[in-house]
């Protein structure tokens, strides 16, 4: 197979059973929920009791039109999506944009930033568990 069809295959979206949908869903991890800031990017973050985790995205019109905003959900998603495996089960997230500089920065950077706000959120599974370095 040629490589370059490889890189335009698309690449599988978060599941929708990981995303909130509802404006009650959102309301109620807002109400409910702890909130973390790092700046650019805040998480609200509230225990659900079901066996996923459950994320949603808002970026305010105040970022800019629809085309900037769309770009800086789908980042923030593609970001979360990379992460998804280490989140522990059980809680609804809500990623709130506060910055237009999210649709431009590096994705290595943005990744660093929506893991550093799960982990000051204490979602993250520690990879480490279970597992000891050889001697």
């Amino acid at each position: 197979m040629n490589p370059t069809l490889r890189l335009l295959r698309p690449q599988p979206a978060m599941k929708r059973a990981y995303r909130l949908r509802t404006p009650e869903q959102y309301q109620r991890v807002r109400r409910d929920g702890r909130t973390w800031d790092a700046g650019m990017l805040m998480l609200n973050a509230a225990p659900n009791r079901r066996r996923v985790s459950r994320c949603g995205f808002i970026v305010a019109r105040r970022l800019g039109g629809a085309v900037v905003r769309n770009r800086i959900r789908r980042r923030v998603r593609e970001a979360v999506r990379l992460l998804y495996p280490q989140i522990a089960p059980g809680w609804d997230m809500v990623f709130i944009a506060r910055s237009p500089a999210l649709a431009e920065i590096a994705f290595p950077q943005l990744q660093a930033l929506v893991q550093q706000v799960l982990q000051r959120a204490g979602v993250l599974q520690s990879l480490a568990s279970g597992l000891s370095e050889p001697e």
